[in-house]
């Protein structure tokens, strides 16, 4: 049968393949309505109408019972896979429209994952437990072009974007400190003006890198223009251990001061100046997408379990979320190591 004669033949109900399954099941008429509360009547009239739109007889009705044609025997196979399929079909929908369920990948960069996962996955685990969060590590024009091509469905990075078709949902500020080898003079020094990064040997990530493109901003801010970089590393762990190693200073974000100077006592932090250079932290979304009102719900939980975080919580429209949540002050020797 071709498709045209396919689409002009009238195509058959699911109440009229329900109630063909059901006298199947049952080869009676009364035991079938019952089964799938439907009258009699109903039934045969629809079982009648399937027939007639499929051009085949599928029951031999006697006045003493019901049994299935040969046709019947075959297509009650088909009409029960059917229906088996549009309850798969019923359920998926189901499971789609309750929150936070089903597959979410997030796309992180390397310069926030390893400070802000341990928050991400513990409130999944807790709060959502049947959500499947499958976390990808990119760098940002990667993180950008997954989400566009739908490959990713959020992202938690750096801000601002200037991406069209994306929608962010700020989380917090987080202000950068001067790293330096012990003995710097700056090391362990507050109030340091953004001037001094003119004259400093500065280490970077590699290119490609958002927090290097930031901190050749600060520079730049600072009056420092075209000042070369002679060193680079492709993680900060390997910045900060160049930096104890006497090859220069780097910046760093608060959130990752702890994790990165535990590991060495050759290193001092200095904390620059109000207003400190920072960075804004946020998810991305696709604007339109689906699950959006899903992806602001898990933006503000999560800006509940940053608090405890060296940072400044953000509400939805990039202010400050409320009084006395800004985590250590600038100051705070305590998320530094080796910072006498």
């Amino acid at each position: 049968m071709t498709v045209g004669n396919l689409g002009r033949r009238r195509q058959p109900s699911l109440s009229q393949l329900r109630a063909f399954a059901a006298v199947a099941d049952h080869l009676h008429f009364r035991d079938a309505a019952a089964a799938i509360g439907m009258s009699q009547p109903a039934l045969s009239g629809a079982v009648a109408s399937l027939e007639e739109a499929l051009g085949v007889t599928l029951l031999e009705r006697t006045t003493r019972k019901v049994l299935l044609s040969p046709a019947g025997e075959r297509l009650a196979v088909r009409a029960k896979a059917v229906l088996g399929e549009v309850g798969a079909l019923l359920e998926e929908a189901e499971a789609v429209r309750a929150p936070f369920t089903g597959v979410l990948r997030l796309g992180v960069i390397p310069t926030v994952a390893p400070y802000l996962l341990p928050t991400v996955l513990r409130l999944v685990h807790d709060r959502y437990p049947d959500l499947d969060l499958q976390v990808h590590e990119e760098q940002t024009a990667s993180l950008l072009d997954g989400l566009a091509g739908g490959r990713l469905d959020l992202l938690l990075l750096a801000v601002p974007l200037g991406m069209p078709g994306t929608v962010e949902l700020p989380l917090f500020d987080e202000d950068f400190v001067l790293v330096t080898p012990l003995g710097h003079r700056l090391g362990g020094r507050q109030g340091i003006p953004r001037e001094a990064l003119k004259e400093l040997r500065l280490l970077l990530l590699d290119e490609g890198h958002c927090l290097r493109d930031q901190a050749l901003d600060i520079c730049r801010e600072a009056g420092r223009e075209n000042a070369p970089v002679t060193t680079t590393a492709a993680g900060l762990s390997t910045l900060v251990q160049l930096v104890a190693g006497g090859l220069g200073c780097t910046l760093l974000p608060r959130t990752a001061l702890r994790v990165e100077t535990s590991r060495t006592h050759q290193l001092l932090t200095g904390y620059f100046a109000e207003p400190a250079p920072s960075r804004r932290i946020a998810l991305a979304m696709r604007t339109g997408a689906a699950r959006a009102a899903e992806y602001r719900q898990l933006a503000a939980a999560l800006r509940a379990d940053l608090r405890p975080l060296p940072v400044r919580v953000l509400d939805d429209g990039g202010r400050d979320w409320a009084p006395g949540c800004e985590g250590p002050v600038p100051g705070d020797q305590s998320w530094a190591t080796g910072s006498g």
